[in-house]
Parts: structure tokens; sequence; C-alpha cells
């Protein structure tokens, strides 16, 4: 199996930008445990994070027809990107992840695109939730 796991806009300023809020791990430590997860739960992963849609998009297109799972954290193109719903919305197999809890944040935080085409949302355990998402792949696809 393999899984694309995606970073939208700002991710890769963790570890600088509101530590308060997203922690000190940085984007480099963050895909270090995704793939040393991956590697103990036997499967291959991607880790991709780009600050523009567009990419991101292409990147959903090439796991569709791969048919390949993808773990998400859209960042602020949860609540704004209609393009990234509807891409999404194409992969059998979307687990949606945020690190803060986007309920107990700014009223605009807590509307998502993406949760209702996602088979599950994780949000507010840290960057702990990616290697929740990838165990639920592993055991449910």
């Amino acid at each position: 199996m393999h899984i694309f796991v995606l970073n939208g806009p700002n991710l890769d300023r963790l570890g600088k930008r509101q530590p308060e809020i997203y922690g000190t791990t940085t984007l480099a430590d963050l895909e270090q445990q995704i793939e040393d997860k991956a590697k103990a739960l036997g499967v291959q992963v991607t880790c991709l994070q780009s600050n523009y849609e567009g990419q991101l998009i292409e990147w959903v297109h090439e796991a569709a027809d791969n048919n390949w799972p993808v773990v998400i954290n859209p960042g602020g193109f949860t609540h704004t990107s209609v393009a990234l719903r509807d891409a999404l919305a194409e992969i059998d197999c979307v687990v949606e992840v945020h690190i803060s809890n986007v309920h107990a944040r700014e009223p605009f935080r807590q509307h998502s695109y993406i949760s209702p085409i996602a088979r599950g949302v994780i949000a507010g355990l840290g960057t702990h939730g990616y290697l929740l998402a990838l165990e639920y792949i592993c055991a449910n696809s």
C-alpha cells in the first residue's frame, strides 16, 4: 500500500509559526515520524507540502489515478477550497488531520469543506494525529 500525506499552506512553518498552538515539531521532524510509522506498518508513504492550491490538487489527482489513500492537513484551504474538496471527493479513503483543535478556535476555522467527504477527521491531537491516520488507513483499507 502507498499512502500520500499532504500538507497545505503554512505547514512548512511548523516549529516556527505559533508554537503555542502548533507545537515545536518541525515539518522535517513530522515527516520523519510519519516515515518511521509507515515502515513499522509495512506501507510506503510519500509526504508532500505546498502553499499552492493547484499543486495540492495535482497531487490529489495522482493519488486518485493510483488509488492511493490520502492523509491531508489542508491548512487554511480547509475553510476555503471547494476545488480541493472536489478533487479529494474522487479518493476512496481520505483522512483529514488538524494539529490544533479547530473547533475550539475562531468560528471561521470550524467549517471544513473537506470533512463531509473524508472518511474521518482527527483534530487537536497535535502531530500524533498523522500517525493515528496511518494506523486507521492500514487497518481499514
